[in-house]
């Protein structure tokens, strides 16, 4: 889509995300009559029944890279391509914050689609160096998820409009013991393919370390996170297991997927004792 601007009453009004506030209330209404001015672009509210939806859409500038970020993940990056340098050089006056959305950057015969996906998360920086030479090493941890209302900008980087994406509360309450259950089977089977994968790796195991505790206390919503960011080489499923909005769900996919790994594991260790290397 090319840069807006020009007035569109069209579109719904958002928030610069610069002065959206993370915690309760995440975005403060705006006033319908009020016309937003950021790059260029001035964005009019032409209707006050838009004006529900349009308090709670965020301004947000958006970096496409070839990972699937989750809340809580810590991401290094090496900040050298011109417009993303002058996206930092943005950020570091207003908000240490931007999105990272999934970009497939070579689409197969297998795998044809163009890598666009609406829903990513916020990357803050905890930590940052500029260098000489105007590169930026940064340290980002992965916070709220969103999801792409439409794109307000393109060059000479990417910022649209976006919703907060969360998981629905369960039904009934009672699922709250469920989502424990599915929690603790869900780290037994990562413990069982840890150890698998060491012995396969010939690693030794530490008895110490054999009961590790990989929830750390989580609760079940951040544990299901935590699990899908440790699925490195499957972006696609990575994705998935992002865009859902129920944790149940996240944990039973994630349960199943560890449960077919946990199974080729098992194979692959009963052949390497049926058939030892040689020394």
């Amino acid at each position: 889509m090319p840069l807006l601007s020009q007035s569109l009453p069209s579109q719904p009004r958002c928030l610069p995300f610069s002065q959206a506030k993370r915690r309760t209330p995440l975005v403060q209404p705006l006033s319908h009559t009020t016309a937003i001015k950021r790059h260029g672009l001035s964005v009019c509210l032409a209707s006050s029944n838009s004006h529900s939806m349009a308090s709670n859409l965020v301004e947000l500038p958006i970096f496409p890279l070839p990972l699937v970020l989750f809340p809580g993940a810590m991401l290094p990056l090496q900040i050298f391509e011109f417009r993303y340098r002058i996206m930092m050089h943005t950020l570091l006056q207003t908000d240490l914050r931007f999105g990272v959305l999934f970009s497939n950057p070579m689409p197969s015969s297998t795998d044809p689609s163009s890598g666009t996906v609406e829903v990513g998360c916020v990357a803050e920086v905890v930590k940052h160096q500029r260098l000489v030479d105007d590169r930026f090493f940064l340290i980002c941890k992965g916070q709220e998820r969103f999801r792409i209302s439409h794109t307000l900008q393109t060059k000479p980087y990417m910022v649209a409009a976006v919703t907060w994406l969360e998981d629905r509360p369960p039904p009934d309450p009672k699922q709250g013991d469920d989502l424990e259950n599915l929690a603790s089977e869900v780290e037994g089977h990562m413990k069982d393919v840890i150890r698998l994968s060491n012995r396969l790796e010939g690693k030794k195991q530490d008895s110490q370390k054999a009961d590790v505790d990989l929830r750390k206390g989580q609760f079940p919503t951040p544990f299901s996170f935590f699990v899908a960011s440790t699925f490195e080489g499957a972006p696609r499923e990575q994705q998935v297991l992002l865009e859902l909005e129920d944790t149940a769900a996240r944990l039973k996919r994630e349960r199943d997927t560890l449960k077919s790994t946990l199974n080729y594991l098992t194979a692959a260790s009963a052949v390497k004792d049926a058939f030892p290397s040689s020394p």
